[in-house]
């Protein structure tokens, strides 16, 4: 038929139509690592972000530590669950600043693929021993570990937004910061959550100013700080808060490190979990022979690299399968 516009040229179109020149356009976009053919239905960001959810890192996320270890009970965050949140977050402020919402949901779903079991004491046991940060592993599982060591091959700017959606990062495009910024709002609001479901904290801890600035309760809170970033950037190049409430977030932030984070009974296991991902390092870097199939290969040979491959892509209750299997005495007996 005459006329007639295929789903991805339709896709193009609405790009061309409607993102904000800020905005990142699949069209425009640097390319991959490796060439590829193009996708005749999806764009490419649209690509990536399927290729991310349908990848064994993104499944592993679920049986991951957000920041409360081995809870008891359903309703605490997983690592799974706070990506979810991140790119609900992300995709709301997106869409508001008329940015790519496909670009900026890649991004999301894959921000936190290389972070260990146990969170962020997974991450310091073995960063005692390697260098070791999670978006930068994160950046390794989709360039080399998924599909076989083949990697994702994602693009460019799904690459960047990965490797710089930490405090210290620059992401090139807008799209990466809005996932920068909705990391951190999602992580302070839901840990709030969990550490008050806890009983860690009590509402009235969290300091008065804050309950007057951002609100009450999760939603408003979560409410506040999206449309501060959304009217301080919607003419600016760059997606922030402004100067007053990044202090304020960040201070909220800071309260949380002294009540949640480095205190009180959702720390209280973390000890023992970054002396078990310690031991099975040493286990593992010193046993080549003991490693699955094909890391030490995707590490081109460096065993330690290789053991920090294989226990970073450990859900919690396998590193602590393995943990059992490697150091605890098993029973025996002589016919």
């Amino acid at each position: 038929m005459q006329g007639k516009m295929n789903f991805k040229e339709r896709a193009l179109k609405f790009e061309e139509d409607f993102l904000s020149p800020y905005a990142a356009h699949s069209k425009d976009g640097k390319g991959r690592l490796k060439p590829a053919a193009p996708c005749g239905l999806r764009t490419d960001y649209q690509r990536d972000r399927d290729r991310i959810i349908h990848s064994k890192a993104f499944r592993r996320l679920k049986h991951k530590t957000q920041v409360f270890l081995a809870p008891e009970g359903d309703y605490y965050r997983t690592r799974l669950t706070h990506t979810l949140e991140v790119s609900q977050i992300a995709r709301t402020v997106a869409f508001a600043l008329r940015l790519n919402g496909d670009l900026t949901e890649a991004i999301a779903l894959a921000h936190d693929l290389g972070h260990t079991p146990f969170g962020h004491a997974g991450e310091r046991a073995l960063s005692r021993h390697l260098e070791f940060r999670h978006n930068v592993h994160s950046l390794r599982v989709v360039d080399v570990l998924e599909n076989g060591g083949k990697g994702l091959n994602l693009t460019y700017e799904v690459r960047d937004g990965i490797l710089n959606h930490t405090s210290a990062g620059t992401p090139s495009t807008r799209e990466g910061e809005t996932v920068r910024w909705s990391d951190k709002i999602a992580y302070i609001n839901h840990d709030i959550d969990d550490a008050l479901r806890g009983g860690v904290i009590k509402e009235s801890d969290i300091p008065k100013k804050f309950a007057r600035i951002f609100g009450v309760t999760h939603g408003e809170r979560i409410d506040t700080m999206i449309m501060d970033i959304i009217n301080n950037s919607y003419m600016s190049p760059k997606v922030e808060p402004g100067e007053q409430m990044r202090e304020n977030i960040m201070g909220l932030r800071a309260f949380l490190f002294e009540r949640v984070y480095t205190a009180g009974a959702a720390k209280s296991e973390e000890g023992k979990a970054e002396s078990m991902i310690e031991y099975l390092f040493d286990y593992f870097s010193k046993r080549e022979d003991k490693l699955p199939q094909g890391f030490v290969e995707n590490a081109d040979g460096d065993v330690k690299r290789a053991a920090a491959d294989f226990i970073a892509s450990m859900s919690d209750n396998y590193a602590i399968k393995v943990f059992e299997d490697v150091a605890v005495p098993k029973g025996w007996s002589v016919l």
